[in-house]
């Protein structure tokens, strides 16, 4: 498949020590590899406004941010007034605390991801849960994302992160064709024979048979990401030709 050229972003975590020391530069060179899009994932001392300055000026645009599961109970209006700000249509919280891996636990989570998912959709905006490979685990037989799967469609969505999907032992195509619409942004990470990160493409996962259902999972955004790169720059060259070349 192609992939719309302004459906590849970068996740910025993944440049996190690039754009520590110049946040607009980082954005402009990332638009020159040929990046059209991102998902802010820390400010390093930056407000919303000039986030999103920086990214016009980039010719770049948001399309979500990461917010942290404790501020859906900490001034989560102002959360939602940031996203807007930075013009982007998702919030996305990244991970349930550790403490909450449990089925009580992921049913606590549900229901303020609904109620987060309220506001968020009165804000004009749509609220998105990324995954880790935990999320995913089994407990007394129910699998704990199951739970969150079981929320309203209306109300929350997904971001998935294709690297933690296969570490938790699912397959994102069948998911996307047994929740359809449910995954707008994905995580594209590549996985190392020795289990480790690895640039897209030039791992083991097998995108394009993933990708062949992503229509049915509602997949706008592919999002790079590498969790530990050592060259950021390098990575998110050989990332991008990995992505366009799925």
């Amino acid at each position: 498949m192609t992939i719309p050229a302004d459906g590849i972003g970068m996740h910025l975590y993944t440049m996190r020590d690039v754009l520590a020391e110049d946040y607009p530069g980082t954005l402009k060179r990332l638009a020159g590899i040929g990046y059209r899009t991102v998902g802010v994932s820390g400010r390093f001392d930056h407000s919303a406004e000039e986030i999103r300055g920086f990214a016009d000026d980039a010719g770049l645009r948001i399309v979500l941010e990461h917010v942290g599961y404790a501020r859906m109970a900490d001034n989560w209006a102002g959360a939602l007034a940031d996203v807007q700000t930075l013009g982007a249509q998702w919030i996305v919280v990244p991970s349930i605390p550790a403490e909450q891996r449990s089925i009580e636990g992921f049913r606590t989570a549900a229901a303020a991801l609904t109620e987060a998912g309220k506001a968020a959709r009165d804000a004009g905006l749509k609220l998105l849960f990324h995954n880790h490979g935990h999320d995913f685990n089994e407990v007394d037989g129910t699998v704990l994302y199951d739970i969150l799967l079981d929320v309203d469609p209306e109300l929350l969505g997904f971001e998935l992160d294709l690297y933690w999907a296969v570490d938790g032992g699912h397959d994102p195509a069948k998911l996307f064709q047994e929740h359809p619409g449910r995954f707008p942004a994905l995580h594209v990470k590549d996985m190392a024979a020795d289990g480790s990160w690895e640039d897209v493409g030039a791992g083991n996962l097998d995108f394009g048979a993933m990708f062949e259902h992503a229509a049915s999972g509602g997949v706008e955004q592919y999002l790079v990401e590498h969790d530990k790169p050592t060259d950021s720059w390098a990575s998110a060259e050989r990332s991008y030709r990995g992505l366009t070349e799925v």
